[in-house]
C-alpha cells in the first residue's frame, strides 16, 4: 500500500537557503520511508524545490492545483500525477482524502491557513492523521507559544497541542510520523 503525506510549504524561497536545504531533506526521508508526495503542486519556492527532489529520488509526487492558479503559469507539469481543479477548497480537500500526515514546512499565510485547518479537523476527529510542523530555523517557535497562550486563556485544551508534532531534524520527523499515535481526545461540548 502506497503512504503518502501531504506538505504544505511557501511559494517562496525564504531568505535563508537553510529552508532549501532542509526540504531537500525532507524528501530524502520522504523517499526513504516510502512515503510519496502530496502537495500543492507548484514549480516555485519551497514547492517546487521538496517535488524536484523527491522526483529525482525515484519518488511519486501528486500535485493538485487549482486552474486560476494553473493559469498564472506556476504549476508544475512533470509530476507524476497533477489534478487541475476548479476551487481552492476542492484543492484541499483532495490533498486531504490522498494523504496519511500533513506537514507544514516554512511557508506564507496560504500555508499557515491549510496546515490549521487540518489542525481544526483533527480537532474534530475528521482525519486520525499525523499533524507536524517542520520546525526549520525555530520557524514555528512564536506560533507554538501563542498555541499554550491560547491553552493558558482557555479557549484550546493542551491534548489538541500535546497531538501535534513539532521537529526540527527531517529522520527524527519521519520516525514520529511512523510511531504516531494519537492521544485520547476530550471532546468539545
Amino acid at each position: 500500500m502506497k503512504k503518502h503525506l501531504t506538505v504544505y510549504c511557501g511559494s517562496s524561497k525564504g531568505f535563508d537557503n537553510k529552508y532549501t536545504e532542509q526540504s531537500k531533506s525532507l524528501a530524502h526521508e520522504m523517499v526513504a520511508n516510502n512515503y510519496h508526495l502530496v502537495y500543492g503542486a507548484g514549480n516555485v519556492g519551497l514547492m517546487g524545490i521538496i517535488a524536484d527532489e523527491v522526483l529525482s529520488l525515484g519518488g511519486e509526487v501528486l500535485g493538485v492545483i487549482p486552474q486560476h492558479l494553473m493559469d498564472r503559469e506556476v504549476g508544475h507539469t512533470s509530476l507524476t500525477e497533477l489534478i487541475v481543479t476548479e476551487t481552492m477548497h476542492e484543492r484541499k480537500m483532495i490533498m486531504a482524502e490522498r494523504t496519511n500526515g500533513f506537514i507544514a514546512m516554512p511557508g506564507g499565510i496560504g500555508t499557515l491557513e491549510e496546515i490549521i485547518e487540518v489542525m481544526t479537523w483533527s480537532q474534530l476527529d475528521l482525519h486520525p492523521y499525523p499533524v507536524c510542523f517542520y520546525n526549520v530555523n525555530g520557524y514555528y517557535d512564536k506560533l507554538f507559544s501563542f498555541l499554550e497562550h491560547m491553552v493558558s486563556e482557555g479557549f484550546l485544551k493542551q491534548v489538541h497541542i500535546d497531538n501535534l508534532i513539532l521537529e526540527e531534524d527531517p529522520k527524527r520527523l519521519m520516525s514520529r510520523i511512523k510511531n504516531f499515535k494519537t492521544n485520547s481526545v476530550e471532546k468539545w461540548i
